[in-house]
């Protein structure tokens, strides 16, 4: 639990010190950089999905934990900087799909956030274990973090 607490804490450190440096980057690229990101976690988070959820592909542990570990590494990484003000409108890859909302209730996204890191660091953790029931149940957690933010915050397609 500890643990989980201190990646949180520095991914929202990541978050406070890459603010700054969005702020430099252009609205577009700052969409851009986000959907790239989140397309990256989609995949891998698909990835696991198809070996230890629906059991569509054969399970590989090294995979499963490559992308586990590659969901917690994005989700740490201080995505929130490419919110900048603003960015409820306009264009990365796509248009964006984020509410305005989303500017507006920054102490309920931080704690969406917040627990988004938690749940991929679990997750991380427990496919580190190779243990597939334990790793299927923190997947589901995993994505009910993440629904959390789409639920509140994004505009559906």
């Amino acid at each position: 639990m500890k643990k989980t607490i201190t990646h949180a804490a520095f991914g929202i450190l990541a978050l406070s010190l890459t603010t700054l440096a969005a702020a430099q980057m252009k609205p577009e690229d700052a969409i851009k950089n986000r959907q790239s990101g989140y397309t990256f976690m989609a995949w891998n988070m698909g990835k696991i999905k198809a070996q230890v959820v629906d059991g569509t592909v054969p399970y590989d542990k090294a995979q499963v934990v490559a992308a586990a570990n590659v969901i917690a590494a994005v989700a740490n990484s201080g995505m929130g900087a490419l919110f900048p003000a603003g960015t409820d409108k306009g264009k990365g890859w796509k248009d964006t799909r984020v509410k305005a909302e989303f500017f507006k209730e920054q102490d309920e996204v931080r704690k969406i956030a917040i627990n988004y890191i938690e749940q991929t660091n679990k997750l991380q953790q427990v496919a580190a274990t190779g243990d597939q029931a334990a790793i299927k149940a923190q997947f589901g957690e995993t994505g009910k973090a993440c629904k959390a933010c789409h639920d509140k915050y994004r505009i559906e397609e």
